[in-house]
């Protein structure tokens, strides 16, 4: 599909509408049952207080699942996007944002917290989560410049190095947990949106937001580095300075998603890959469209994490490992990857 702004403008407002409607579909879908009339009522009240069924039922819609379909939408377009980004800068069709190790360095630093009993202390977990995934981001960055340079390939294998020996390491702390906190563990390795609210998302949705319109203004620059550096070069553009910059927004995207939510893997992976087999290459179009539609692809797959075997909820990293594993296998038989 040819990136005029027609053809831009028509595609958002389609997968927008995908969004919304992905989203409001998700608000029926749980343990407990809500009504199109509920929601009307709550909405729209009538003279007199609500009847004690519909304010419970206004909590867990307001207080419940608005921010869960909220924050999933958010880091659903954030991994997406940060896919996009490192699949055509690494030049690695299978890179997605964990590529970096940065998934295992939030992981360490959520995993001491819940270790120690501190999970509980509100942005403590989050904080320290985000911590790690800066720290790895860091470490990933020395250890791949070479002549005051980062090379794609000398990067990749950085980060897949540094993931490796904190994954390591967060094994060793689950190996010493004690049992009632290895549950707790588990669910944020995997991702979980249940315990999100608005304070988190009024963090998260302005972080991701911005750091997409940093990516999108690059959107021709990226074309034209993945015609090959040097041509690029040649063209004006400044290849160190923007590889530079989309991989420090793409990590702190990342970052900043994981540390609210934990680790939920394959997203970046197959959501860029979808969108180009439907809409091409040019990154004025699949930017945009990868942040919309990762946002509708994570709500789904969250609402079919919590409605699967309820009442028992799933970690949503169970339903995208799922559905992963069997696209990288499709991309690696097909000759895509």
């Amino acid at each position: 599909m040819r990136a005029t702004k027609r053809s831009v403008l028509l595609t958002c407002f389609a997968l927008f509408a995908l969004l919304w409607g992905t989203g409001v579909s998700a608000l029926f879908i749980g343990t407990a049952h809500i009504a199109v009339s509920d929601i009307t009522q709550i909405l729209f009240p009538e003279e007199g207080e609500l009847p004690t069924r519909l304010v419970g039922i206004r909590t867990i819609l307001l207080q419940v699942r608005v921010p869960r379909i909220i924050m999933a939408a958010l880091v659903g377009a954030a991994l997406s996007i940060c896919g996009v980004v490192l699949q055509a800068l690494l030049r690695n069709p299978l890179a997605e944002p964990y590529i970096l190790g940065i998934s295992s360095g939030a992981a360490v630093g959520a995993v001491g917290v819940i270790l120690m009993g501190l999970g509980s202390l509100g942005v403590l977990l989050p904080a320290m989560a985000f911590m790690g995934a800066l720290t790895t981001m860091v470490i990933v960055f020395t250890v791949a410049k070479v002549r005051q340079r980062i090379h794609s390939q000398t990067l990749l294998l950085a980060g897949v190095v540094i993931n490796a020996f904190f994954t390591a390491v967060v094994m060793f702390m689950v190996s010493i947990a004690s049992s009632d906190r290895i549950h707790n563990i588990l669910f944020w390795l995997m991702g979980d949106f249940g315990f999100s609210n608005y304070g988190e998302i009024l963090i998260v949705g302005p972080i991701v937001v911005c750091g997409f319109f940093v990516i999108f203004i690059h959107a021709r620059p990226l074309n034209l580095i993945i015609t090959g550096e040097d041509t690029a070069l040649q063209l004006g553009v400044d290849v160190v300075r923007v590889k530079k910059i989309l991989f420090i927004c793409a990590s702190l995207i990342t970052a900043v998603a994981v540390s609210f939510t934990g680790v939920v893997g394959f997203i970046g992976l197959m959501v860029p890959h979808m969108i180009r087999m439907v809409m091409g290459s040019d990154h004025r179009i699949v930017l945009p469209a990868s942040f919309l539609f990762g946002g509708a692809f994570m709500i789904a797959a969250d609402a079919i994490a919590r409605s699967i075997i309820a009442p028992t909820e799933l970690p949503v990293g169970v339903i995208t490992a799922m559905c992963g594993a069997p696209f990288f296998i499709y991309l690696l038989g097909s000759g895509r990857a």
